[in-house]
């Protein structure tokens, strides 16, 4: 495969705790480097990849994680019975990790509200959701009812924008119009936070 051509940043993830066998063989201190959140290295355990997405991807859009030393860091488990942690952090444009030291007012979750809106549809959906269906959920709570398939390629959107994301790509950057069913892609939602920070 040729290089990369990626308008989004790199990533690392550095081994920070082995709590049972992985056949990876990952040690504490081992560093892996994404190219971006579209790109994982060969060979890369796609269990790890399943839970990390919603993670790397809300850093690549700016998310900051206030009870964090760094901001613009997570911690991620591994969901195979958690035998491994992984610390995961965003390289900025001159190729260092970013460092955002943790905010000294952070008082605790502060989750968004947010709208899941049906933007697009077309075929059949089980569900029988239609153009301008509109759901409201609060930081990451799941919608009852709600399509679960749907909610899983929503839940990226919804956790990046809970925590501060903006889609620099989007004529409106508080949301995002290309999330898509899985089935056939007969629904496309846009996914939009209502409400800031109140600083």
């Amino acid at each position: 495969m040729s290089e990369v051509n990626t308008p989004f940043p790199k990533l690392k993830l550095t081994v920070t705790g082995v709590f049972g066998e992985c056949y990876h063989g990952y040690k504490i201190g081992d560093e892996i480097v994404l190219e971006d959140f579209t790109h994982p290295p060969k060979h890369f355990c796609l269990g790890l990849a399943h839970a990390l997405f919603p993670v790397i991807y809300a850093l690549s859009f700016g998310a900051k994680f206030g009870f964090r030393n760094n901001q613009r860091s997570l911690l991620v488990t591994c969901p195979d019975g958690g035998k491994l942690e992984f610390k995961a952090e965003i390289f900025d444009k001159q190729g260092n990790i970013e460092v955002i030291q943790k905010d000294p007012n952070h008082k605790g979750p502060s989750p968004k509200k947010m709208i899941i809106e049906v933007v697009k549809a077309k075929g059949k959906c089980v569900f029988n959701y239609k153009v301008g269906d509109k759901w409201e959920t609060t930081g990451l709570k799941c919608i009852p009812d709600f399509c679960g398939a749907a909610f899983h390629c929503a839940f990226p959107a919804l956790f990046a924008l809970n925590f501060g994301a903006k889609f620099f790509f989007m004529k409106e950057p508080n949301s995002i119009d290309t999330v898509t069913c899985p089935d056939g892609g007969n629904i496309i939602f846009k996914v939009t936070r209502t409400e800031e920070d109140k600083k």
